[in-house]
């Protein structure tokens, strides 16, 4: 009951956390900083109350340990919020992200000396494929924008370029972190809720560097249509509300991958997270009526073609209809 429960959890806030983040980049594109401000206050807030009781527990690992984590994990964040603001359409945001495969496949086998059987090699040609194919769709489609003079087609394009070289160095970032954070769970235990804790308390320090954008945003954002609450029948600037649910959904989110980790294997983790993705994109393009041609469909196909082949998501479902015990296999 508690997996149906993380897994509704997973669909409905992830994906809904989506929407309202796209209602909020359309209308202020640069608010990127000011959402994960939200989200990390709202998220620390709640973890410092029920996982540190109010500071009387003590971390299982060591802090210096989550200063290093914590300090990929607020690059990550912000180097992603701000891709956004280079013409980086969110159907290819999304996109760019699963190619988090490959990150941590090559990292693996360069840090960890890790080995992967042929499957899995195919999966990470699947998704590189996959993203070259939308990324150079994407090309096309951003060079022909404001194309009256070449210079502008030139301008617009070098600063999509701008874009996609912060989203690779973000992956890559994501890659080594997710590396360093395995490397700790083998060696303390495993923390999730912890973790999750420390990776949004330690960093808020670090938003008075982002000071001066997230107070002209939040300026910009009271200066919205105003709306009444129905339950409170009071009046908010619309985004205000927007921003709010945003931060509600995405705590909704976190809560049941966290909740999936600690009742399900991680090829279930996995295999949700992906279907995930791939309903946030579907939702995105329809709704928002983002710019997406067959050959995106191609490559987003190909890109979860080769995540789910990643997962061994096929042998499981081939075990499962034997009715055999799935073994131990070696990565």
């Amino acid at each position: 009951m508690k997996t149906v429960f993380a897994v509704i959890l997973v669909f409905v806030g992830c994906c809904s956390n989506v929407v309202f983040l796209e209602v909020l980049v359309r209308d202020f594109p640069g608010c990127g900083n000011i959402v994960t401000f939200a989200q990390f206050v709202f998220i620390a807030l709640e973890g410092f109350v029920f996982e540190t009781r109010f500071g009387r527990k003590k971390p299982a690992i060591p802090i210096r340990n989550y200063v290093i984590m914590v300090t990929m994990f607020f690059t990550v964040s912000v180097i992603n919020n701000y891709a956004l603001n280079f013409k980086i359409a969110m159907p290819l945001h999304m996109i760019f992200r699963s190619g988090s495969l490959i990150a941590n496949m090559i990292l693996g086998i360069i840090i960890l000396k890790k080995r992967y059987s042929s499957s899995k090699y195919l999966s990470i040609f699947l998704v590189s494929v996959g993203i070259f194919i939308c990324t150079i769709m994407s090309a096309k489609q951003v060079s022909a924008e404001k194309a009256a003079t070449e210079e502008g087609g030139v301008y617009t394009f070098l600063y999509w370029l701008i874009g996609i070289a912060m989203l690779t160095f973000a992956l890559i970032m994501s890659a080594v972190m997710g590396i360093f954070q395995e490397t700790l769970y083998k060696q303390y235990g495993k923390h999730s809720k912890e973790a999750l804790f420390y990776n949004h308390c330690l960093p808020l320090p670090g938003f008075l560097l982002l000071s001066t954008d997230i107070y002209n945003h939040a300026v910009l954002f009271s200066q919205t249509t105003p709306v009444e609450i129905p339950v409170i029948h009071e009046t908010v600037p619309v985004m205000w509300l927007h921003l709010v649910m945003n931060v509600i959904t995405q705590y909704v989110c976190i809560r049941g991958v966290f909740i999936l980790t600690t009742e399900c294997t991680s090829l279930t983790v996995t295999l949700v997270v992906t279907l995930r993705k791939f309903l946030s994109l579907i939702i995105s393009i329809i709704y928002f009526r983002n710019p997406f041609t067959e050959w995106h469909w191609v490559g987003t196909g190909v890109v979860f073609l080769g995540t789910l082949l990643y997962t061994e998501v096929w042998s499981s479902f081939r075990i499962a209809l034997k009715g055999e015990k799935p073994g131990k296999k070696a990565e």
